[in-house]
């Protein structure tokens, strides 16, 4: 077989891998389009780790006593925005709390945690951030910190204020968990 035979042969070989390529992410795109929750409300329900927050005014109060080493990840909604705060137990046993969103990614709409063992994953950018971490670390692409100047314990909840709540929703304006 001549030299050009050959190249036109390897390029339409080439043409359809890529054709089916092409194909197979055209389907993979629909497929999501068509069974992905329409809003982040729905989202978060599929997610299946997210409680809906209890509310004191509109402050948001979290029971301890739920709180464990594993993430939870407790909805709120501040003027029509939903929002999501992280709460755990560290390994020193201090609740941690932060926003479900992260200071860099979060106006891609993708830049939420999600936990995987003893880390969280920014679903944007892949940054793993350690959960002993947790309103620890300040800045850079980590969770949004809540201190204690923006809420309070005692024996069985912890209350995290909704101004600031308010004062942060911004954060959540873009985002689609």
């Amino acid at each position: 077989m001549s030299k050009s035979k050959k190249g036109n042969a390897n390029s339409k070989k080439q043409m359809n891998i890529y054709m089916i390529a092409v194909a197979i992410l055209i389907l993979v795109f629909v497929g999501y389009k068509l069974i992905a929750p329409q809003t982040n409300e729905d989202a978060a329900a599929v997610a299946g780790n997210v409680t809906e927050g209890v509310l004191d005014g509109i402050n948001l109060k979290l029971a301890k006593a739920d709180i464990t080493e594993k993430a939870n990840f407790y909805s709120y909604k501040e003027a029509g925005t939903y929002m999501e705060v992280i709460a755990l137990k560290a390994d020193d046993g201090t609740i941690r709390t932060a926003l479900n969103t992260c200071q860099v990614c979060y106006d891609s709409g993708k830049g939420y945690y999600e936990q995987v063992g003893d880390t969280l994953v920014c679903q944007n950018c892949g940054n793993v951030f350690g959960v002993n971490d947790v309103e620890v670390v300040k800045g850079g692409c980590n969770p949004v910190p809540i201190l204690e100047e923006n809420k309070t314990e005692d024996g069985e909840f912890v209350t995290i204020s909704g101004e600031f709540l308010a004062d942060n929703k911004g954060y959540f304006e873009r985002w689609k968990r």
